[in-house]
């Protein structure tokens, strides 16, 4: 195979992509923590596996001192760039802030409403400066809420720990991982350097629908309302409150071909109940 992908940090949403490429590309992945198909990084000479490859994913988020791959590894990635054929960064939607329920899409000026979005902000900007000193094929996808297999509702619902915390006009944009996975496939098939891609399926919607029907698929009762301005929650869990929007994501479709295979958080979950037997 001629085709070499190197990913900074393999997880959840690059292990979705990489088992649709097993056969066509040699895949190496990094992670915090040894395991048997996974680079130790930072901690090992990763110097030999990145000098391969073709193609580049970073899916290793920002911490406070800016983004790990490029305070580490720039150098590195600046003498790869005239053999790298694609690089994809996965950001989120949380840089484009707050909206109030309103519709963005890939124009909407970024405005992040927390320190995590401020984060991918720059990190975006970092890398877009990289590309453009370097012609670095630079792809950025802004993931929306991410769920699949072992990240459902289900659990908490069966548990009876779920909690529907009711915002008006709170919406959240989701999106399966299986689509992740065949969106940044897609765009690897047909490469657009300089390409933004939201990242989300069909339907915005309040978190507390998605609990109910969680519970209605499992033919439980719907977890207890609870009001946002008097619930306990703890910062973090909060902060997801701080924004709320709804994604377009009509480029996907039109540029990349995609067909999503869950249009919204009802077959995903259809899906996920099926596939846990």
């Amino acid at each position: 195979m001629d085709k070499t992908l190197f990913i900074f940090g393999y997880g959840y949403s690059a292990r979705a992509l990489t088992r649709g490429l097993v056969g066509k590309f040699t895949v190496f992945g990094t992670s915090r923590e040894a395991g048997p198909d996974v680079l130790q990084w930072p901690g090992t000479d990763i110097s030999a596996p990145l000098s391969q490859a073709t193609h580049l994913l970073i899916s290793a988020g920002p911490d406070m001192d800016g983004d790990p791959v490029l305070r580490r590894v720039r150098d590195d990635i600046v003498r790869l760039a005239p053999q790298l054929r694609w690089v994809g960064y996965l950001s989120t939607t949380g840089v484009y802030g707050d909206h109030q329920g309103g519709w963005i899409d890939e124009e909407t000026p970024l405005s992040p409403s927390t320190k995590r979005g401020q984060q991918r902000v720059d990190a975006e900007a970092a890398w877009q400066a990289l590309a453009a000193e370097t012609d670095l094929p630079l792809h950025i996808f802004r993931l929306a809420g991410i769920y699949g297999p072992g990240r459902g509702p289900f659990a908490k619902v069966r548990r009876g720990t779920a909690r529907r915390i009711i915002k008006e006009n709170q919406v959240f944009s989701r999106i399966h991982v299986d689509d992740i996975a065949q969106i940044l496939a897609a765009s690897i098939a047909a490469p657009n350097p300089g390409r933004i891609y939201n990242v989300c399926d069909d339907l915005a919607a309040p978190p507390e629908d998605v609990l109910a029907h969680a519970a209605d698929l499992l033919g439980l009762p719907h977890p207890p309302a609870e009001d946002y301005e008097t619930a306990e929650m703890t910062p973090m869990a909060r902060s997801f409150y701080a924004e709320s929007k709804r994604v377009r994501n009509d480029r996907i479709k039109d540029e990349l071909g995609v067909k999503l295979l869950y249009p919204t958080y009802r077959e995903g979950l259809a899906a996920l109940l099926k596939a846990e037997g």
